[in-house]
């Protein structure tokens, strides 16, 4: 035996004439959870993105100084006195 506390969907929607309140209630509760995971994911992607961007510039900061010191290095050996 099932036991259903309303006999039909408008009966459901109409939550036996509070139906203001609690669909109320329940959007005062959804609406902020809902902004609160879309808040949530689009700090997550720039986050990424921030550390993404980060790391690119290092890179390219260490290649930077590898391709300088590169450039430096052969001039900087001591040549021989020749005799």
């Amino acid at each position: 035996m099932s036991y259903s506390a309303f006999d039909s969907w408008q009966a459901f929607f109409a939550m036996g004439g509070y139906a203001f309140y609690v669909w109320l209630a329940v959007a005062a509760t959804l609406i902020p959870l809902l902004a609160l995971m879309l808040h949530t994911w689009w700090q997550r992607r720039q986050l990424l993105e921030d550390v993404s961007r980060r790391q690119a510039r290092e890179r390219r900061i260490r290649q930077s100084q590898q391709q300088h010191n590169n450039a430096i290095a052969p001039s900087a050996k001591p040549r021989e006195k020749s005799l």
